[in-house]
C-alpha cells in the first residue's frame, strides 16, 4: 500500500484520530522519498518519527483486540 492509498484508508475509516496510523503514514512517505534524501536527512526524519511514536506511550494497553 503506497502513501496515497494509506491516506485514503485513514480518511475513510476515521483514522485521523488514531495517531499510530499517522505514524505509519509518515513512515510510508519517508520510505517513498528515501531516494531523494541525503542519508543524514533521512536519519533525522526517521528519528523524529520514532520519537513521535515513543511519545504515544502504552496507548494500546487494554485495546489489543481493537488495535491489532
Amino acid at each position: 500500500m503506497n502513501s496515497d492509498e494509506l491516506a485514503k484508508y485513514i480518511e475513510q475509516t476515521n483514522g485521523i484520530s488514531k495517531p499510530w496510523l499517522l505514524v505509519q503514514l509518515r513512515l510510508q512517505k519517508l520510505a517513498e522519498n528515501k531516494a531523494f534524501l541525503s542519508p543524514e536527512e533521512y536519519l533525522i526524519q526517521l528519528k523524529d518519527i520514532q520519537q513521535d511514536m515513543m511519545n504515544l506511550g502504552e496507548w494500546w494497553i487494554g485495546q489489543e483486540r481493537e488495535v491489532f
